[in-house]
């Protein structure tokens, strides 16, 4: 088992960031705008704009690169390739989107009319993002004495 590649999960994770982030811009200025809106006005907040927009996109850009490092950690368990993509988006997806949703849907902030289009949206984004960054990632693997090393398909 080789450690894993630090430059890769950054690579492999800014790539599924960029996913993410264009799945959030998507459906939070298009697709639930209105209803979002409405959301924010409802307890006084302001409109999304400028520093809070950044932190989101840059935690987006987080979140791929730890979505590409439990690829990577989940790798020697499962094997390289797009199941266990699946399986580590699945996780990102649940802890990151599903677990903290269903409480504050549960409390009343957000709508349970928005919880079903935005779970399964998040969940369609963490998947294409974390498969786009699985596929970014690759190991070199060890030869034996003599022989060159190989890539390991992702």
């Amino acid at each position: 088992m080789g450690k894993i590649n630090g430059t890769k999960v950054l690579v492999g994770g800014l790539l599924a960031g960029v996913v993410f982030n264009i799945g959030e811009t998507i459906l939070n200025a298009v697709v639930i705008r209105e209803q979002f809106g409405a959301i924010l006005e409802r307890y006084g907040l302001p409109e999304m704009e400028g520093a809070i927009i950044g932190l989101f996109v840059l935690m987006m850009f987080l979140l791929g690169i730890l979505s590409v490092w439990l690829y990577a950690a989940m790798r020697p368990r499962f094997g390289a390739g797009p199941r266990t993509a699946v399986y580590t988006g699945l996780t990102v997806w649940f802890l990151s989107y599903f677990f903290p949703m269903v409480g504050l849907t549960a409390m009343g902030f957000w709508d349970w009319s928005l919880f079903g289009i935005t779970e399964i949206w998040g969940f369609a984004e963490i998947l294409l993002g974390t498969l786009a960054g699985a596929w970014a990632y690759k190991e070199e693997v060890t030869a034996p004495a003599g022989m060159p090393a190989q890539k390991v398909p992702a």
